[in-house]
């Protein structure tokens, strides 16, 4: 059995679920558009220049979800599924996960974008694991901050290694591993598989494809 990770945002969707996801609230009202906005745009950014301060941002970011209740979340989250998410669901890479899946490989997600944003997205796409920030919850409600290590960069290495060893495994527990992303933030991850891959990759991480000779290739 081989291990198949795959990173969501720009990589199995053709966008990035968290950004849009800010963006949803903002057009729904939940958030106030003057400043949000801004600040969703600048996180976005500090992201693809490798800057970003993962905590900092999951201030922002995981705040709206512990202004509301969670039935009004869910709701919210069922019509961003069908506005924003089903149309950047790619389906060469819906073929991809089925390659991995059909060939009996343990598949999972494993995404820096929070638990509550993309479980029901891979679901969807019928992958039956997913590694995602998690989110603290109190009482029923979410509080707006992050519960242990952040999915990101260096943070998903942690991560994974921990969800393989409650399994009981490693890395080197399977014939071959495979990693899918789009972002250098990933490097740390893609340094460790068998098989790294770059997906539509980032100018950075493609620079780092081409001279470490991973395969390059696109899910548009």
């Amino acid at each position: 059995m081989d291990l198949a990770l795959f990173d969501l945002d720009n990589t199995l969707l053709s966008g990035d679920s968290d950004y849009e996801w800010a963006q949803f609230l903002i057009d729904k009202g939940a958030v106030e558009r003057s400043g949000y906005e801004a600040r969703n745009q600048a996180f976005y950014q500090h992201y693809k220049d490798g800057t970003l301060d993962i905590f900092e941002f999951l201030e922002f970011q995981l705040a709206p979800l512990a202004a509301h209740p969670r039935a009004q979340l869910d709701l919210w989250h069922a019509e961003f599924m069908e506005q924003r998410i089903r149309p950047m669901m790619r389906g060469k890479a819906r073929q991809l996960i089925e390659r991995h899946r059909a060939n009996g490989d343990l598949c999972a997600v494993l995404t820096a974008t929070n638990a509550f944003v993309t479980a029901p997205i891979v679901r969807e796409f019928g992958v039956p694991h997913l590694l995602a920030t998690d989110i603290e919850v109190i009482d029923g409600r979410f509080t707006g901050r992050p519960a242990g290590v952040p999915c990101f960069r260096e943070g998903k290495v942690t991560r994974l290694e921990a969800w393989l060893a409650a399994r009981g495994q490693t890395l080197k527990s399977f014939g071959a591993s495979w990693f899918y992303s789009d972002s250098h933030n990933d490097v740390p991850v893609l340094e460790r598989v068998a098989h790294a891959v770059a997906v539509d990759p980032d100018e950075r991480l493609r620079a780092i494809a081409l001279e470490r000779g991973w395969p390059i290739i696109g899910l548009q």
